[in-house]
């Protein structure tokens, strides 16, 4: 998180981001989330930066983590139209973070205080971590079982830019890699878990999983998720290994007479099972919304639905005055980012948000409240292109609400 910090100031991020929009998509019940005047969005991200190398030094270990889970959830939180799933886990491990006593040993905390240290933690943290990683694995392959996926799609978009790649970008002229590659995927997230749990194909599961995230990391990238992946994978092999590798070398040793930690409450193992029950059954909620998730993006967010699409569209905000019954229209691009644009034109929710700010600034502007109305046209999937939004609803009078949306068409060819 270190790396992830500085790559946001190396890249400019922090005032393309937070600092240069004038609007931010929000998340429901989390409006009152701005980001800080001025210079204040550096500040923020520089104490990140001191908060995750004292994580890593375990230093002040308890203050660092929580403080670290509150200000990474709050830049998390301050737009939208930025949602990946590799932030949202890091704001659950993080949270974990929190109660996990990754401090007791080879930490600063452990060397100024020596009644902290010991060679020896419940099981509970390991399992709790090994259990988030392997629902990100798992949900993540159950999401790759649709239509679009098992014929190729949308790999077979993204990767036919790699044609020019030397060594490999012959293969990618050939329709059979596509179906490889998306099979491969699909087998690697339902399988890894059970591999890695078996002790007799751990090493080579692993294996495959470093293979796997560096492959995503030269295609995608996408920044950190895969080198989090790799390091959290490791996980699943015995809990001493890093001791028995030390102690090769002389470092430390594998005995201890330090002795273990007490017995576990039961409320202990009761909210982990409260916290592991949310983490299943909030991923499933999109089956409670009609249509395609990938069109209608209802319960798309934080459901390790990763790489599943590939949409652009374009839509047009028509404005209207109903007591003059004139009829103009607005650019987005008068209004916002390019790349906010970009996600809002295939993102339902987003396209509402904005419909609602350019009825707020109407009224501002002229005291006028208008309807606003959207022609907004979407392809999926190398599908061909279809409305999105229902042209005739007014979405500056649409609430948000949990139950399906009206206004969302469903596409006549989802399926």
């Amino acid at each position: 998180m270190l790396w992830e910090v500085l790559r946001y100031f190396s890249h400019d991020w922090i005032a393309a981001y937070w600092i240069e929009p004038d609007f931010h998509f929000t998340y429901p019940g989390f409006h009152w989330v701005q980001p800080w005047p001025d210079a204040g969005m550096y500040v923020h991200m520089g104490v990140l930066a001191v908060l995750a190398a004292f994580i890593a030094a375990g230093f002040l270990y308890r203050l660092s983590a929580a403080l670290f889970f509150l200000g990474f959830t709050y830049i998390f939180l301050l737009e939208r139209a930025l949602y990946l799933n590799h932030l949202y886990f890091v704001c659950l491990v993080s949270f974990l973070m929190i109660f996990v006593p990754a401090h007791r040993s080879f930490s600063i905390d452990a060397r100024l205080r020596p009644g902290l240290r010991t060679d020896f933690v419940p099981f509970w943290p390991l399992r709790i971590l090994r259990a988030q990683l392997a629902i990100v694995y798992i949900f993540a392959g159950i999401a790759k079982l649709n239509s679009d996926w098992f014929r190729g799609e949308p790999l077979r978009s993204w990767l036919r830019g790699l044609n020019a790649t030397p060594v490999i970008g012959p293969l990618f002229e050939r329709p059979e890699m596509f179906y490889l590659v998306s099979w491969g995927g699909l087998a690697f997230d339902l399988l890894i878990v059970p591999l890695l749990i078996w002790r007799r194909t751990r090493a080579v599961a692993f294996v495959a999983a470093v293979c796997f995230h560096l492959l995503n990391a030269w295609f995608f990238r996408i920044g950190i998720f895969p080198w989090f992946s790799i390091a959290m994978t490791t996980l699943f092999f015995e809990p001493d290994w890093p001791r028995r590798v030390l102690s090769r070398f002389g470092i430390v040793s594998t005995t201890s007479d330090i002795p273990g930690p007490a017995t576990q409450s039961p409320w202990t193992f009761a909210l982990i099972g409260l916290y592991v029950a949310f983490q299943i059954l909030f991923p499933l909620r999109h089956w409670l919304y009609p249509g395609d998730v990938a069109w209608t993006e209802e319960g798309h967010e934080f459901s390790w639905r990763m790489k599943l699409r590939g949409k652009v569209g374009r839509t047009i905000f028509m404005v209207t005055d109903p007591a003059t019954k004139e009829t103009w229209r607005e650019r987005p691009a008068d209004f916002l980012e390019s790349w906010q644009v970009r996600k809002m034109s295939t993102r339902p929710e987003l396209i509402r948000q904005f419909a609602h700010y350019l009825a707020a600034y109407e009224k501002m502007e002229s005291g006028a409240a208008v309807e606003v109305r959207v022609d907004s046209r979407v392809r999926l999937n190398s599908r061909p292109s279809e409305v999105l939004i229902d042209p005739a609803v007014d979405l500056a009078k649409e609430p948000y609400r949990i139950g399906p949306a009206g206004w969302i068409t469903r596409g006549s060819s989802r399926r």
